[in-house]
């Protein structure tokens, strides 16, 4: 059964590439969804895939890009919304 999280991370994490690699380490995991700054200057990702997949996500953004300083991350079940790949939203 997949399971499906949105994530917030905060701290420096705008401006170092931290979407492009979500979305690297998203397609690695086989997980689906999207990734996309906020404008409060977090990044909010929604995940879904097969539990153990998803809770390797949330551990990569509790460090997140190389360059990032995560400062939080607070993660919410959410329904799934079907999507058929992860994507990186502007």
């Amino acid at each position: 059964m997949a399971r499906a999280v949105e994530i917030r991370v905060t701290g420096e994490v705008q401006g170092v590439a931290f979407r492009g690699y979500a979305a690297r380490e998203a397609v690695r995991l086989e997980l689906v969804g999207w990734v996309r700054n906020e404008l409060d200057g977090s990044v909010l990702a929604h995940v879904e895939g097969p539990p153990e997949a998803v809770e390797g996500m949330i551990a990569w953004c509790r460090h997140g890009s190389p360059s990032a300083h995560v400062r939080g991350v607070e993660v919410r079940d959410v329904p799934p919304s079907g999507a058929a790949e992860f994507r990186v939203d502007y």
